[in-house]
């Protein structure tokens, strides 16, 4: 089972494509990696970024599909307009089925886009996806409904252009999804902890995981949020590993 996370390098670790390894690691699967962005920043302070050209990114992308077999892949900071139009074409290429974390701000504050990119996303990039795990912002930004309580998260679920995962970290720990429009919500314990540098990269790269291990969509994001909050819970040095 070979995966693909598509997305920006955090040199913490925390983030970006090293965290999805690593994630994709623990769950059980073999993960590849395509850079779209080089960023200075660690679990507290972002310092800047520095994207890849999107003619670089395409030939990643082609030299790993060359190679391996893969179905599963999932998106994290893909910067700019251009690089989301790439990688929307790309998935059509190789019929591939993405899960996509629309990372727009670094949980350490910085703006991780060249703009304001969810109205991309809305045209290229979600239509072609079989999911999008979005923070709150986020999903604001994807939806155009400001969410202040659950009804205002479901109402945002059915105006996002795929399935949905709205997380909850910013709404008492409610979680919405919302999968060919049948809605359920999961909800769980906030923990008071600095530990939640890298929370939606790794939640989406352990639904992709667990999406190439045959589970499907719904019990990939159940075994997914259980994984996150263990890492919260039992994590170390700002970042979703476990204590030594």
């Amino acid at each position: 089972m070979i995966v693909m996370s598509i997305a920006g390098v955090d040199p913490s670790a925390g983030a970006g494509v090293f965290a999805d390894l690593k994630t994709f690691q623990a769950v059980g699967v073999y993960g590849t990696g395509i850079v779209t962005a080089l960023t200075a920043q660690n679990p507290y302070k972002f310092f800047s970024t520095h994207p890849i050209s999107p003619n670089y990114i395409e030939e990643q992308i082609d030299s790993v599909m060359d190679s391996y077999d893969i179905k599963f892949i999932k998106t994290g900071m893909l910067y700019s307009p251009e690089i989301i139009k790439l990688v929307s074409k790309k998935i059509k290429q190789y019929d591939l089925k993405a899960v996509v974390d629309p990372v727009m701000v670094a949980t350490s504050g910085g703006d991780l886009t060249k703009e304001d990119i969810a109205k991309v996303m809305n045209k290229y990039l979600l239509p072609n996806s079989i999911l999008t795990t979005p923070n709150i912002s986020e999903a604001e930004k994807l939806s155009g409904i400001k969410i202040s309580n659950k009804e205002d998260a479901i109402e945002a679920s059915k105006k996002i252009k795929c399935d949905s995962l709205i997380t909850g970290g910013h709404l008492d720990g409610i979680n919405t999804i919302n999968i060919d429009g049948e809605i359920s919500i999961q909800k769980q314990e906030l923990i008071e902890t600095d530990n939640l540098h890298g929370t939606g990269c790794n939640l989406s790269a352990a639904i992709t995981a667990y999406l190439a291990k045959n589970n499907d969509l719904y019990n990939s994001i159940t075994k997914a949020l259980d994984y996150v909050y263990e890492g919260i819970k039992n994590g170390n040095h700002g970042t979703l590993i476990a204590k030594l």
